[in-house]
């Protein structure tokens, strides 16, 4: 039995700024059901307060505390750790972290920071890592869709971290299974009582599976043809709508 569930956001419920079919009705009948929901996602382009303003535009209402977003996990993280961080993120989430820089960086935090990647702030992340600092990131998703093409995503320039560094990063937002289960957490259930439905095979799908969540691929956003390849083998289970998945969880 399913008695929680997590979503993920662009892709699932919406997309270019408007809600996908079925994404309001979806989560009014969970709520008639009285099952709750989280909302987790991988976007490091804005703050959770922005995220929570444009769904709330879409007529989506989630309360602030209900978003999991990788910039609250970072923050989370580095304050735990008494950690400055050298950034390489968004123009438009910078200020997250505003009041944790000031002092010799202790950490070098990657997001997708969209035009910022160039040879000149890889390599300066690169040279922090060589002298023994730690690579956290915000994520490490292969692409996304924006305007209807994908578009690189912040795992390129992750990997290539570790890559010439020779090191792993941290990776704080999914498909960490920490960051799946602050989710959880939130709402008091073990992990086998929740379902993640999500767009991304690897990152919302496999990773929620890893965690001991139940695993749901729909069919929109960045859903590619032979996703079900990945999911299936681990037990996942995919929809073509949201429709269809919330007649399966209830």
């Amino acid at each position: 039995m399913i008695h929680g569930v997590l979503f993920d956001l662009e892709g699932v419920l919406y997309t270019g700024g408007h809600p996908l079919p079925g994404a309001r009705e979806a989560l009014l009948s969970l709520r008639a059901a009285g099952i709750p929901a989280r909302f987790v996602t991988n976007s490091t382009r804005l703050t959770r307060g922005a995220i929570i303003n444009r769904l709330a535009r879409m007529g989506l209402e989630v309360p602030t505390q209900h978003l999991f977003t990788p910039a609250v996990a970072a923050r989370n993280y580095l304050i735990a750790r008494k950690l400055t961080p050298h950034l390489l993120v968004h123009a438009d989430v910078q200020g997250e972290f505003a009041d944790l820089l000031g002092g010799p960086p202790g950490a070098v935090l990657l997001g997708d920071a969209g035009n910022a990647f160039s040879y000149e702030t890889l390599n300066q992340c690169f040279r922090l890592l060589l002298d023994g600092l730690p690579l956290l990131s915000m994520g490490s998703n292969r692409y996304f869709r924006e305007n209807g093409r994908l578009s690189l995503d912040i795992g390129p320039f992750m990997a290539a971290l570790e890559y010439a560094a020779e090191m792993e990063a941290v990776v704080l937002g999914k498909p960490s299974s920490e960051f799946f289960l602050a989710a959880v957490n939130s709402l008091n259930l073990p992990p086998q009582d929740v379902a993640m439905v999500g767009d991304d095979a690897e990152m919302d799908v496999c990773g929620a599976l890893a965690a001991g969540l139940h695993g749901v691929l729909v069919r929109t956003g960045k859903y590619r043809p032979g996703d079900e390849a990945k999911v299936m083998p681990h037990g996942g289970r995919i929809f073509d709508d949201l429709d269809s998945v919330i007649d399966y969880i209830l």
